[in-house]
């Protein structure tokens, strides 16, 4: 699959709202089948994770609209001039930073950045995220700290920080390859071909030193777990000095999130599911393995984690799996709808399942020999 033309972007997000009437109508026959009070729906959503996202998006705003990335990326083209080369450089600083900083912060600073690049040459958008995101997958699985499922399981494992981090470098590695694979593929040798330039808008570092302060300040408190007192510092401190920054956070992303928790959730909680768990040799090895990346297609990686903890016994062969089982389906991660929708073009999902459904098939037969 050589590359195209550059993706213009949509007015829409690539995670494309037929996803979110998709979930809305699950939820719809879950009501029917299974009703429940109203004030239940609301305990089924992750308020910590959609909290987080929200001030997140909001940031990721103030940093695009004061102006930087756009120095950024004039600066990063004038110095890489061939395709793959700059596709590489934003794939390792994908993965990098995702172990460092978890896999979503990683896309907030990066795929806005490569949707400014995108602005400014022409290049394949679309593809360029759906690397990104393979990549986070894949470098997050590293450390306790890089996803929330490593985070759960590094807590139940009682293994060192380090002890985790060399449990998971076989399969991480095997991912990785996998990634670079992909884009020596995908990706052709050719030269960056830049855009006519218009007038630059101008810089705003006063809105750029505003949202570095408050993203520290929100780190600090979500790790406090002080969410609302954080939300209500980034929010009320860019209403009173940039509202517009708020007008533009995807507030259908937030909407398409809660109802993933409120339709998954209610789907690994059917009885029938818990049946067959209990049945299934899927206690270690490769069952295991299989079990958690099969776990992740359905209801996303962090529940299959929850869920596939109380029937495997396996703690190398769940976490291998979950973290395998983040590429694939678009659901199989959070990680894939946010790189999609932060960038904003047509199509996305399309292009995310022709490269990520083949991409699960290649790495999860690869992993599985590390299991065997």
């Amino acid at each position: 699959m050589s590359a195209t033309p550059s993706d213009a972007a949509g007015e829409h997000g690539g995670g494309g709202n037929g996803l979110l009437w998709v979930l809305l109508a699950v939820a719809v026959v879950f009501a029917i089948v299974q009703p429940r009070p109203p004030q239940d729906y609301l305990k089924l959503v992750d308020w910590q994770t959609l909290g987080a996202l929200a001030g997140l998006l909001a940031i990721t705003q103030g940093v695009e609209r004061s102006g930087v990335l756009q120095s950024v990326a004039a600066r990063l083209l004038a110095r890489t001039t061939e395709l793959r080369h700059l596709v590489y450089l934003l794939v390792a600083a994908a993965a990098g930073l995702s172990a460092l900083v978890t896999n979503d912060v990683s896309l907030f600073l990066l795929v806005p950045l490569t949707r400014v690049l995108a602005a400014q040459a022409h290049l394949p958008l679309a593809r360029l995220v759906v690397l990104e995101a393979l990549a986070v997958n894949a470098g997050s699985a590293l450390t306790p700290i890089g996803n929330p499922q490593n985070l759960y399981l590094w807590h139940k494992s009682g293994e060192s920080f380090i002890g985790f981090m060399g449990m998971m470098a076989p399969t991480v590695a095997v991912m990785l390859f996998w990634v670079f694979v992909a884009v020596r593929f995908l990706v052709p040798r050719v030269a960056i071909e830049l855009k006519p330039m218009g007038e630059a808008a101008p810089s705003q570092p006063r809105l750029l030193a505003l949202s570095a302060v408050l993203f520290v300040a929100f780190v600090v408190a979500l790790d406090q777990r002080w969410m609302l007192a954080g939300l209500a510092l980034v929010f009320g401190a860019f209403l009173l000095i940039r509202p517009r920054v708020l007008l533009g956070i995807d507030w259908t992303l937030l909407l398409i999130i809660a109802l993933m928790f409120v339709d998954l959730r209610q789907l690994a909680d059917l009885p029938r599911i818990a049946t067959l768990l209990q049945q299934w040799p899927i206690a270690e090895g490769w069952r295991a393995y299989l079990a958690a990346i099969a776990a992740s297609q359905l209801i996303s990686n962090v529940p299959a984690t929850i869920l596939l903890d109380r029937y495997v016994h396996d703690l190398p062969a769940l976490a291998a799996g979950v973290s395998v089982g983040g590429f694939g389906c678009v659901l199989g991660s959070l990680a894939n709808l946010i790189a999609l929708r932060l960038a904003k073009v047509p199509h996305g999902l399309r292009e995310f399942h022709r490269i990520a459904i083949p991409f699960l098939l290649v790495c999860a037969a690869s992993a599985v020999l590390l299991r065997i």
